[in-house]
């Protein structure tokens, strides 16, 4: 028996996803796109996964160069999701100049003021269906301030608040065992 595609997407929609853009550095300079398929795997250690359309003309330059920073959008920054889903005439160098951008340990460029980036290298890439998997350990984190986060639900955005709203930004860098922290702007 084979579940109707149209109905898996229909369902697929009632699940609330947050919105990053997931970036890396290709042959040509930073490479990103928009994800709401990025989830955590284990805490210990530290892994999360990305999954990407094969078709996808940036999947071989993620794939190259086997580092990623997942970029958690505010609400604040949904434009940049548009952007980032190719929803503009901006070529790449275009999308980068709408927004602040920096470095922590893979080169990978992290997104200023979003809610929090996870710098990653891709330890192992599975394909399923029309997607690569990345599986990602977590080489560093940047926790951003607390502001109203962006989802996506039932084909929508949806802005959602925190409990406890915090002006705080703070970092948090977790370095694995050989690398050195690094920052700066790209």
């Amino acid at each position: 028996m084979q579940v109707d595609r149209q109905a898996f997407r229909d369902g697929m929609a009632r699940f609330g996803a947050a919105v990053s853009v997931v970036t890396s550095v290709g042959p040509s300079g930073p490479v990103g796109f928009t994800a709401s398929a990025v989830c955590s795997v284990t805490d210990d250690p530290p892994m999360l996964l990305v999954c990407m359309n094969r078709a996808s003309r940036l999947n071989g330059a993620f794939k190259e160069n086997g580092k990623l920073c997942v970029n958690a959008l505010a609400s604040a920054q949904r434009h940049l999701s548009g952007i980032f889903a190719g929803q503009t005439d901006l070529d790449m160098s275009g999308r980068f100049a709408e927004a602040e951008w920096r470095t922590l340990i893979t080169g990978a460029p992290l997104l200023r003021d979003c809610l929090a980036s996870f710098d990653c290298c891709i330890e192992q890439v599975t394909e399923v269906g029309t997607h690569s998997v990345f599986f990602c350990r977590v080489a560093g984190i940047l926790i951003g301030p607390t502001e109203d986060g962006l989802i996506y639900f039932s084909r929508q955005y949806h802005s959602v608040r925190p409990i406890r709203a915090s002006s705080q930004a703070s970092e948090v860098a977790l370095v694995a065992s050989g690398w050195g922290e690094a920052r700066q702007s790209i």
